[in-house]
């Protein structure tokens, strides 16, 4: 596959057949974000992406699921998006899904029949960016939508038969509103009961526009303890049926299960966790250059080598 800049994908879809269509992130205005900053995008010609499909079926390839890469892959003009789905469906009439990463305004640009036809196509699976349940802080973070606008695109597109699946963050609201978004967040979930949550609990550096809201004191981070409390308390509050996945890069703790049957042992784990992190000295965010990052031990911060 060729493949320009970082993979990225829900954990969900490690084993899908990853088909690049576009290089880069259409929307790439989210402020904590830098994994398509690098990138000039632009969409990849139909040729190209049919010579993968020809690459893996001429090698024996059969994937039941494939995952259309890069950020926002949803974005794209429907007559190119109908055109890759009709390729696919071409090369492999047995794939029985076909997921990809999207925005609420890209649902909401749809029409319902558009939203139907994608679907017959084999779309299932849009991956959502909620991040927070506070509407302040998606404008902060210049996300694409409020809350009101992400309830009537989920409510569209599962009216259209597809599912959809949601990316948090806990500690985007900054220090001192972790209870207060996970409350807000756990009422969000519930009541639009996304199939999957993935948690990338914000890691912060220089390279990203929210650093220098940090620098400015516009934005004053959460510690790795107040990311522990928060996702503690939306896990709690949670009552939906939702697989459930969250990651802590700088601490490299991760807690997963099915909610609520997994409830009890993922509180647990998490208990344990915040007892043994301090409350009020380690933060994931770098002070110093990217790349070649290490962990200053002994120090609340990261920093270059």
């Amino acid at each position: 596959m060729e493949y320009e800049g970082q993979i990225c994908r829900a954990p969900m879809e490690r084993s899908s057949f990853m088909l690049p269509i576009m290089v880069g992130c259409s929307y790439n205005r989210c402020r904590f974000c830098n994994l398509f900053r690098h990138l000039e995008y632009r969409e990849l010609p139909f040729e190209q992406i049919e010579g993968e499909l020809a690459r893996v079926k001429n090698v024996g390839g059969r994937p039941r699921r494939i995952f259309l890469g890069d950020g926002n892959a949803f974005a794209q003009k429907t007559g190119r998006l109908m055109h890759i789905l009709k390729l696919i469906r071409q090369y492999f009439p047995e794939c029985e899904e076909i997921n990809m990463d999207a925005t609420v305004t890209s649902i909401l640009r749809r029409s319902d029949a558009e939203l139907e036809a994608f679907r017959k196509l084999g779309v299932r699976h849009l991956y959502l960016g909620i991040e927070s349940g506070l509407d302040d802080v998606l404008a902060l973070m210049e996300k694409d939508h409020d809350q009101g606008q992400a309830y009537e695109a989920i409510r569209r597109l599962q009216r259209a038969g597809m599912v959809y699946d949601a990316h948090i963050m806990t500690g985007v609201a900054g220090k001192g509103r972790g209870l207060e978004n996970a409350r807000a967040l756990a009422g969000f979930l519930n009541r639009t009961q996304p199939a999957h949550v993935v948690n990338f609990s914000m890691f912060l550096h220089k390279e990203v526009p929210l650093y220098q809201n940090i620098l400015d004191g516009s934005f004053t981070p959460a510690s790795e303890w107040e990311n522990l409390v928060e996702e503690r308390s939306l896990i709690e509050q949670l009552t939906s049926d939702i697989l459930y996945d969250g990651f802590h890069d700088y601490i490299e703790f991760r807690v997963r299960g099915r909610l609520p049957k997994d409830k009890a042992k993922m509180l647990a784990r998490l208990d344990k966790v915040i007892e043994e992190t301090p409350e009020n000295e380690v933060y994931s965010y770098v002070q110093g250059e990217c790349p070649a990052l290490v962990r200053c031990d002994g120090k609340s911060v990261w920093q270059n080598v």
